[in-house]
């Protein structure tokens, strides 16, 4: 890659998504952070750190439910929590200190898929099946031109991964055996790239998936901030231009969130420190097709976004200068905590979970 692809890279249990909208729309932004602005008042969810006993920086989440997470970050640094985050298990694999996970997917508490990025080897995909205490390395990216930024799964069996442009294409990684193997898809159903095309390893949310067959991807560093679709886990694509403004190579879309086939948020913006960010959010409501710019965008770029659990219209936006939220499907946004976290996710069971630098790992919580 060039220099300039270098610089590009450089709730509690049963608290259901309506609860939790309904109380922070209520609460001024510094009440309602437990990391940016004091105590929260009574009644109000807000982000709890917990002590991970690091300042790795965590790019990478993966929380399972309400008390199991996981959490990849610089230096190699993996991290496991079976206590709700009460206390965290260092579970980096063996010699990885040099490596840069920014990516991890996790099918329970023993299973999980760590990616690597990088240029050439330095791309790499990482497995355990017994909650860290081993790993086997499942690929080792031999193409110089190749650099990974993204993975996710379909199931416990099918994912991908992604690679930025390699002979004017993304390239794009299949497994369909949980990870223990990969193989390069054929790139004819892949539109051309745009030139300075490329992803955003910043939350490990440039790839998503919703349901069996659904992914999407975002990209930015080009003329047009983009969004690519394939309905055939990675087969053939269609791609779509975004109100997010690109035309730089720290501008563009940096993460992606999708409720179902049709419902989806874009998020990113110009990652560079006090750099405007105007139009960060954008949403779609026909599979990203086409994409509406929100009517009011977070304040500042943001690198992580995650539908809130158990509601269709809730959903939270993170980046280094705070967290925003939206009642309304993405439309308008509002800063309710101004703590820094790079990327954010939601289980089933109606657990959120945020991650970022110097260790910062955090859940929300009713605090009574």
């Amino acid at each position: 890659m060039t220099s300039k692809g270098k610089t590009r890279r450089a709730v509690s249990v049963g608290l259901c998504a309506a609860a939790v909208a309904a109380v922070l729309a209520g609460v001024p932004a510094q009440a309602a952070t437990g990391t940016g602005g004091g105590a929260p008042k009574a009644g109000a969810p807000g982000w709890r750190l917990t002590d991970t006993g690091t300042d790795a920086r965590f790019r990478g989440l993966a929380p399972v439910d309400a008390r199991t997470a996981w959490a990849a970050g610089s230096r190699g640094t993996v991290l496991r929590t079976a206590d709700g985050g009460t206390t965290w298990q260092d579970v980096s694999p063996p010699g990885a200190g040099e490596l840069e996970f920014r990516d991890v997917e996790a099918f329970d508490g023993r299973r999980a898929v760590v990616l690597a990025i990088g240029e050439g080897e330095a791309s790499r995909v990482l497995r355990t099946e017994d909650g860290g205490a081993t790993w086997t390395e499942s690929f080792r990216n031999g193409d110089p031109r190749a650099f990974y930024d993204c993975l996710t799964f379909f199931d416990r069996r099918h994912g991908l991964a992604m690679s930025d442009p390699v002979d004017g294409r993304f390239r794009i990684l299949s497994t369909d055996d949980g990870g223990r193997s990969w193989r390069v898809l054929p790139d004819a159903g892949m539109p051309a790239a745009l030139p300075g095309e490329a992803g955003f390893a910043a939350s490990g949310q440039c790839l998503v998936a919703s349901g069996p067959k659904d992914v999407w991807m975002a990209t930015g560093g080009a003329a047009a901030a983009r969004v690519l679709h394939s309905a055939d886990r990675g087969l053939t694509w269609t791609v779509a231009p975004t109100t997010i403004p690109a035309g730089d190579p720290a501008r563009g879309v940096f993460a992606l969130a999708f409720q179902g086939r049709r419902h989806g948020i874009a998020v990113g913006g110009d990652y560079r420190t006090g750099e405007p960010s105007p139009q960060a959010a954008a949403v779609t409501g026909d599979g990203g097709r086409s994409w509406e710019r929100a009517r009011t965008s977070p304040p500042a770029y943001r690198s992580g976004v995650a539908w809130l659990p158990r509601g269709r219209s809730a959903a939270l936006a993170v980046g280094p200068t705070g967290t925003d939220l939206t009642l309304d499907g993405g439309r308008t946004w509002r800063t309710v905590d101004t703590g820094s976290f790079d990327t954010v996710d939601c289980t089933a069971d109606g657990s959120c979970w945020a991650s970022g630098e110097k260790g910062r790992i955090a859940r929300l919580s009713w605090h009574r």
